[in-house]
């Protein structure tokens, strides 16, 4: 084993369960996964070759080649089409003289696609090098192709200002804007850093947990399940010892909220874990954190040590004797089904993010089989809050069953893309006139897991009574076509993102989309309508919540748009396949020569 391979084994006590990490540090030394290394890897951690590899091969961003000395993932997702991508996407093609899944034949460039990385108010937006760039144009593009041939280092390729707030702090140094348009009265609500966990440390824990109860806090990840309930759960169950995870693993497109959380208000989410630790009697935090905010690492790995060397978080945390409680940073290496808390668990314990069977849940086995609380980022920041003002305070703001505030990730077709913080109950119509949009078709709430709704509802509210979102909103204006551009984009992500474990989820989406294709090309009678309305129905039998919702493309399009799909559909004839034979044998009757017996 190399030198350098074998220091970070030992770095991490060659623990499988922090295969992750070790993955990781190995491609920050390399820029890949060595595939001639995977046998003594595996040896030294004591798991199977087999193990590892399907390990490896699960996470996009583990390449086990070279994937070029300056390495290009550029954003697939339904907005960087909306604003331009293909012409960019056209112009990396052409200046690096290769087409995108490819290395350059000297080593220099990769052109690859990736999808969402978070970015969808400043759209089309690539990783290159781990660092970000967005609203990227085909001038832009072929002017990072020739400073790459130049040589010039990633960070020298930035043309544009550093970003807004901390993104232009030394330790980021990103291009990337937080876009905070309206700030609302619980998130952004100023506080002393360390002021509220301190309160709660004074606090019997059951208070804590009570105080959290009486609040309504729901989870704000999409879920919505009650915070308080989950802790007094966690809180009861058996264990050598309990841990508290945040899931920033934000995958669903259009959803970036987290992100400009992170890089403004690291200190609120992490004294959010910490208070969540004392009232669960937890020791050990771990944040996971999408492996596209990488950028972020630095900064967050800095905000932690203020934090320990603040008494915030560490030995007597808050300054309760006794209470011991500490946070590690865990990144992802793509993969969307991550953000489904049981495939988060998996992934944190250095396997596949494949989710688990439940029950039993994660307050009773989560990580290392231990009892576990995983909540959003959005949610550990707002129970600061409560504890800071009261639960009588937070139920002041929103609707009765939706208590506090939402933060929403804004994007598409309008005027101001960013982050709101708006009370529960706000409407679609509300939103529509506060971001500047007009001339509007249609809009994704809750991204391509949620619904896509029409003109008629657009007097609906946000709340679990009504339109229940993680927070992504996407504005289609009435140039796009919903069939093409919208229902295909979300169906392709669900293929490219299922884990593969239920069959419903390997095939399904696929045969689904494919249905879609044919009526597109004019090949769809009235009972492909049907077919897809019956199949997709199928998809409640996957285990997790990714293949559950992975026809909701289709199911929600049918329910309020069905007329697109009527009005190209072929009404003379109840039976058509698409399928040409004289086509299918065109290219081998043209090599031999010879006429097909049609």
């Amino acid at each position: 084993m190399e030198a350098s391979i074998q220091k970070i084994l030992d770095k991490y006590n060659a623990d499988p369960a922090r295969l992750m990490d070790i993955l990781l540090d190995i491609k920050e030394e390399k820029g890949f996964i060595p595939s001639e290394l995977n046998q003594g890897l595996a040896n030294a951690l004591g798991i199977s070759k087999a193990s590892f590899e399907e390990m490896v091969s699960f996470y996009h961003f583990f390449p086990q080649t070279p994937p070029g000395k300056y390495t290009i993932y550029l954003t697939n997702s339904v907005v960087a089409n909306m604003m331009g991508r293909k012409q960019v996407k056209k112009t990396f093609e052409e200046e690096a003289g290769i087409k995108f899944g490819n290395v350059s034949s000297d080593g220099l460039i990769g052109l690859f696609e990736t999808s969402c990385i978070g970015m969808s108010d400043q759209e089309p937006a690539a990783i290159i090098n781990d660092k970000i760039f967005v609203n990227l144009t085909p001038f832009r593009a072929k002017e990072i192709i020739r400073d790459m041939k130049a040589g010039k280092p990633v960070e020298q390729m930035y043309l544009a200002n550093l970003g807004d707030g901390n993104n232009g702090s030394e330790l980021i140094r990103s291009v990337v804007n937080n876009h905070i348009r309206r700030k609302g009265p619980v998130i952004w609500d100023p506080y002393s850093p360390g002021e509220a966990l301190k309160k709660a440390v004074n606090m019997d824990p059951v208070d804590v947990i009570e105080e959290i109860k009486h609040s309504n806090l729901r989870g704000r990840g999409g879920a919505g399940f009650p915070t308080g309930l989950k802790w007094e759960f966690c809180s009861k169950s058996r264990g050598d010892r309990k841990y508290v995870i945040c899931n920033a693993d934000e995958g669903e497109p259009g959803t970036f909220k987290d992100r400009v959380i992170l890089t403004e208000l690291p200190k609120l989410v992490f004294e959010g874990m910490a208070m969540a630790g004392y009232a669960i009697g937890a020791e050990e935090g771990i944040i996971y954190i999408r492996y596209e905010y990488k950028y972020l690492q630095r900064y967050l790995e800095k905000v932690l040590e203020e934090l320990r060397a603040d008494n915030i978080i560490g030995k007597d945390a808050g300054g309760r004797k006794g209470f011991n409680f500490n946070i590690r940073i865990q990144y992802g290496a793509g993969a969307y089904v991550c953000g489904e808390e049981s495939g988060l668990l998996e992934s944190a314990e250095g396997k596949r993010g494949e989710p688990r069977d439940r029950p039993p849940f994660p307050v009773d086995k989560g990580y290392l089989q231990q009892p576990t609380v995983i909540n959003n980022v959005e949610t550990l920041c707002a129970v600061v809050k409560i504890i800071k003002h009261g639960s009588e305070w937070f139920t002041s703001f929103g609707t009765n069953e939706s208590s506090g505030t939402k933060l929403l990730s804004v994007a598409g077709d309008c005027r101001y893309p960013g982050v709101y913080e708006t009370e529960w109950g706000f409407s679609i119509y509300d939103i529509i006139q506060m971001v500047g949009a007009t001339n509007v078709q249609a809009i994704q709430v809750g991204g391509p897991s949620g619904t896509l709704i029409g003109p008629n509802e657009f007097r609906r509210e946000l709340g679990y009574e009504d339109l229940p979102t993680g927070g992504s909103i996407i504005i289609f204006n009435k140039s796009r076509n919903l069939l093409k551009d919208v229902v295909l984009n979300f169906m392709d992500f669900f293929i490219k993102e299922s884990c593969g474990s239920c069959s419903i989820c390997r095939n399904l989406p696929l045969i689904l989309k494919n249905k879609v294709v044919k009526i597109l090309e004019g090949n769809g009678v009235m009972q492909d309508i049907e077919d897809l309305s019956e199949w997709s129905k199928l998809c409640k039998f996957n285990r997790c919540g990714l293949g559950q919702t992975a026809a909701n493309p289709i199911i929600t399009s049918l329910q309020n748009f069905r007329y697109l799909y009527e009005e190209i559909v072929r009404k003379d004839i109840e039976y058509e396949t698409g399928f040409s034979l004289a086509e299918a044998v065109r290219e081998s009757c043209e090599a031999s020569d010879r006429k097909p017996l049609l």
